[in-house]
């Protein structure tokens, strides 16, 4: 069984039967259509809703399912970095074929990530905890309306990343909205816009009802939560800030740039709601904090209110794992017994991309010839190991089996200040773009002006690609920058036709194929026109 799945039942302590029933069917990945999961109610579900135990094992359960589906075979980096990314190949045909838009071609892994099974069991986990939970209430004093309310919400949220997570990658998916008795409904795809509005309600809806912090002094949800404090909670579970994070980002997905400006303003005006009860709370990160892991701050190496979405595997926890973890495809030697990374950035993309020397990140002194180390290690080599993240756990380390515990880290504050410079950009405020922009740079050492970037937009995406190098977000980034400049260059081959970014999104080549698991099981599903 994979280790992601394994690792889940340490970090949950208790994990209802039935929801452990569904983490086993979705870690095999098998052929059979999203209807076709025979019902796994046992006998001993009944019992799984009658205490505050079983809901907090309960819920963890989704998280837990949500981490596994976003990393296994690292497909949350496959996915979002790979396709016309910054990486090259070192000799992994089925991660070359990726990077040359073969999505399609027959590789094991490519199959794996292109079946949306594993999406489907979050949602239905979810879903389950929502119908149920209520239960509770009437077995055990201990869980209070309250209680259950902020439970309920965050099932709601992980329902809506969910769907979310999906569209980006395939567009229209099958909407379901209830568990349907612990299998799934035999449905066709609904419309990207339809699920996207079903997942912004949830959201809205959650908003007013999640705290900013867990077991503290929120008013919203003071005192413990579920008997530990927010230092135990921070980063590793969603809050409201969490929620905005997510709308805006399905508001940029939408091009609905207005959202997206309000979204994110919400969340850089409250981010010190974060601090205190315990906890580090967040702050804009040095290069301590993001290369070096600074145990106050650092999002990769531990629970920490700085992750303001994203799923810790934190070692303490026995969350440690091989596989879904960057590190696995960029570290080799010496920081892992490796000969060579799997991937890596090329010194003439490194040079093009981290053009400032005295960017903190990386950069090369005009008098010395000295370069920094922060990003990558060796520079001088033919393969530079990209070290940017090496969250390397002490736990064991055998032969070529290393365990990792980085973050899988979707949103932090950088990330939302640069996507609200976005949003200023596209609404007109170049000055309130520009001032976002530089508070999220001002501790890489460089500073932006409209002098030296006379164009707003493309600072903005080149410094996220400099800044999220390797945190999921190079293709979902290139769609939106096209989106937004609407270019008529070449932006992709196929069959032997030029297209431009326009033709090759009317095309449905933004997305990915659908696994043909997927469809061989279910004929209401259609393929991707692209793919087809």
């Amino acid at each position: 069984m994979n280790k992601v799945i394994i690792k889940i039942k340490l970090w949950t302590g208790k994990l209802s039967l039935a929801l452990l029933t569904i983490i086993l069917v979705a870690s095999t990945y098998s052929c059979n259509k999203i209807n076709d999961v025979s019902s796994n109610r046992l006998a001993s579900e009944e019992t799984n809703w009658k205490s505050l135990e079983d809901a907090k094992a309960n819920l963890m359960s989704v998280y837990g399912l949500m981490r596994s589906a976003t990393v296994s075979d690292n497909g949350h980096w496959l996915m979002g970095d790979l396709r016309q990314g910054d990486f090259t190949i070192t000799n992994r045909s089925d991660l070359k074929a990726i990077v040359n838009g073969q999505l399609n071609a027959s590789y094991p892994i490519i199959s794996r990530i292109t079946n949306w099974r594993r999406f489907y069991a979050v949602i239905s986990a979810a879903s389950l905890f929502i119908e149920r939970s209520s239960e509770i209430m009437n077995e055990d004093v201990r869980y209070t309306k309250t209680n259950n309310n902020v439970d309920v919400a965050q099932a709601r949220i992980l329902r809506a990343f969910a769907y979310f997570y999906m569209t980006r990658i395939w567009g229209d998916v099958p909407l379901l909205t209830s568990s349907h008795d612990g299998s799934f409904e035999a449905k066709n795809r609904t419309s990207q816009n339809k699920v996207l509005e079903f997942a912004t309600k949830e959201l809205l809806t959650a908003a007013q009802v999640v705290p900013f912090r867990y077991g503290g002094t929120d008013p919203i949800l003071p005192g413990d939560y579920y008997n530990e404090g927010w230092a135990s909670w921070n980063g590793n579970i969603f809050t409201r800030l969490s929620v905005y994070g997510i709308l805006a980002h399905i508001a940029a997905w939408q091009g609905n740039y207005v959202d997206v400006a309000a979204y994110t303003k919400f969340i850089l005006d409250n981010h010190t709601k974060l601090n205190g009860d315990g906890s580090f709370g967040t702050t804009y990160l040095n290069m301590a904090h993001l290369t070096e892991n600074d145990n106050g701050y650092s999002p990769f190496a531990f629970k920490r209110a700085t992750v303001l979405i994203g799923f810790p595997f934190e070692s303490g926890n026995g969350l440690a794992t091989n596989n879904g973890h960057i590190e696995g495809l960029t570290l080799a030697l010496p920081f892992i017994p490796k000969s060579k990374p799997e991937m890596f950035v090329n010194k003439d993309s490194i040079m093009n991309i981290f053009t400032d020397p005295k960017d903190l990140r990386f950069g090369i002194d005009p008098k010395t010839k000295r370069y920094r180390t922060n990003y990558f290690y060796n520079f001088e080599s033919e393969m530079p190991v990209f070290n940017k993240i090496k969250v390397i756990s002490p736990e064991s380390t055998s032969g070529n089996l290393t365990l990792f515990s980085s973050t899988l880290l979707f949103s932090r504050l950088e990330e939302i200040s640069l996507l609200h410079a976005e949003a200023l950009a596209v609404l007109g405020d170049t000055n309130g773009a520009f001032e976002s922009l530089n508070k999220a740079a001002d501790l890489r050492g460089i500073t932006f002006s409209s002098v030296k970037n006379p164009d707003i937009i493309d600072a903005i995406f080149q410094e996220r690609r400099r800044e999220l190098m390797a945190e999921g977000w190079k293709w979902y980034d290139l769609v939106r920058y096209n989106r937004i400049k609407k270019q008529k260059t070449i932006f992709a081959n196929k069959d032997g036709k030029s297209m431009t970014f326009r033709e090759f999104e009317e095309a449905g080549g933004i997305y990915w194929p659908i696994s043909q698991d997927v469809i061989t099981a279910n004929p209401g599903i259609t393929q991707n026109p692209y793919w087809k």
